[in-house]
């Protein structure tokens, strides 16, 4: 099994593509040891000196390091170690076929919320996750027009993070969605 490695604009995250899916029901994002339980790969790669946050795309897995955790040519061949010893034993991604994490639901999601999703779901999502992560609909507030967004995987922390939000997602929900007037990253 041949197992390739990407850099993400984030210095403290890479990008490793198995060859094969992932998590193609939805991406699923783990933070802290503490979550990992759910998923026996998550709790290996969390097993690793240094690793701050895993997150699973459909077709590959963004490990972030911790700022003051090991260095990426120390970090790297360890992780690859994990992701070969899982893929190539079978093992479940998920423990009791725990399910994909989506867009916040707020329940009868009114015209305005739904074009969001849309939007995010059929133009932001896929060049999110080419860079390790995903962004996912938080909650939109009628009376300012402020969009808030959660930002997952390579894309949390990332330093271009905000250009991304600011001068890409605001810029087209605003031209798609008039009603946007703002868009934030919600608080982790």
């Amino acid at each position: 099994m041949f197992i390739q490695t990407e850099p993400t604009p984030n210095p403290n995250a890479l990008k490793f593509l198995p060859g094969r899916m992932v998590a193609p029901e939805g991406g699923l994002a783990f933070d802290g040891p503490e979550a990992a339980t759910a998923s026996p790969l998550a709790e290996a790669l969390f097993g690793l000196d240094g690793v701050a946050g895993v997150f699973f795309g459909a077709d590959h897995v963004s490990v972030t390091r911790a700022d003051d955790g090991q260095d990426w040519p120390d970090l790297r061949p360890q992780i690859l170690t994990v992701l070969m010893d899982h893929f190539v034993s079978g093992a479940p991604l998920m423990r009791d076929g725990g399910l994909g994490q989506g867009h916040a639901d707020g329940g009868d999601d009114d015209d305005i919320v739904r074009e969001i999703k849309s939007l995010l779901d059929s133009r932001v999502r896929p060049a999110v996750a080419q860079d390790g992560g995903d962004i996912l609909f938080e909650s939109f507030d009628a009376d300012t027009g402020v969009l808030t967004l959660r930002l997952r995987g390579a894309c949390a922390g990332c330093p271009s993070s905000t250009a991304t939000l600011k001068m890409g997602v605001e810029q087209m929900m605003r031209h798609y969605v008039p009603e946007v007037t703002r868009v934030e990253a919600a608080e982790t």
